[in-house]
């Protein structure tokens, strides 16, 4: 089965297309579930490269829509950042959607302070990032962690910080039988720095379920040359690699 769960659209103001031109490119690619995850606005900041709030019931209702005109199953959802102070909008969004997808591009550091995981200064920031991570996981409110391994886009040379960062993240993982997401859009980026063969030959000796997503941009990337790269890689590195996210009828 083909199926993929991190798809964004143009309301994000960074990506390409509207929810019925990612639903026909799916259809055209042979796909039986669809997942929509664009960047989750917040109700009272705008945190920037997200929809805005204003959007949302438009973007729910739009795919709505949808789900009677095409053959697959489609899935409301947001990618989203876990900040404690946003405990109760994570409980409503739970009640309007069918998933969250933790995507955690900022954090929160115990003085307050919200740091950005791709403008780290040293790997010492991959260890407040993995423990943002893991706080997020134990909620039990997310379907999977999207591109856990993102941290490696800043280009430091892997170390111990590194390492620690990893096995915390996987351990919690394991811990709360957490999905990780092989993410195929770190294949579309020069240099490649992600998927970092290091984190999933770690997750690889654990039998945490492993979802590949395209994380597309564009409805053309919604399984690409890239998806089939980042399947075939998923695989050939013997991660515990699943078809989808949802089993039975779970879709709204």
């Amino acid at each position: 089965m083909k199926a993929n769960f991190h798809t964004h659209t143009q309301r994000c103001f960074h990506a390409f297309g509207t929810e019925e031109d990612y639903v026909k490119a799916a259809v055209s690619a042979g796909l039986s579930q669809l997942g929509f995850s664009d960047h989750a606005p917040f109700p009272d900041t705008d945190f920037g490269y997200r929809m805005p709030f204003s959007e949302l019931d438009d973007y729910l209702a739009a795919i709505d829509s949808l789900k009677e005109s095409y053959p697959l199953r489609l899935f409301k959802g947001l990618e989203i950042e876990y900040l404690p102070t946003y405990r109760d909008y994570y409980q409503t969004l739970l009640g309007r959607l069918d998933y969250l997808a933790l995507g955690e591009h900022f954090y929160l550091m115990p003085d307050g302070e919200r740091r950005t995981i791709f403008s780290a200064k040293s790997t010492q920031d991959y260890l407040d990032y993995a423990c943002a991570v893991c706080e997020a996981i134990q909620t039990g409110w997310f379907a999977f962690v999207a591109h856990p391994d993102v941290m490696m886009i800043n280009g430091f040379a892997w170390d111990n910080n590194c390492q620690k960062a990893a096995e915390m993240m996987i351990a919690c993982a394991a811990e709360q039988n957490m999905v990780l997401e092989f993410n195929a859009n770190g294949y579309r980026r020069e240099p490649l720095t992600y998927p970092d063969r290091r984190f999933w030959e770690m997750v690889s000796d654990t039998n945490i379920r492993v979802i590949v997503g395209s994380d597309c941009h564009t409805p053309e990337q919604v399984w690409d040359s890239s998806m089939e790269t980042a399947l075939h890689a998923a695989k050939a590195m013997g991660l515990n690699v699943i078809d989808t996210i949802f089993e039975g009828e779970n879709a709204r």
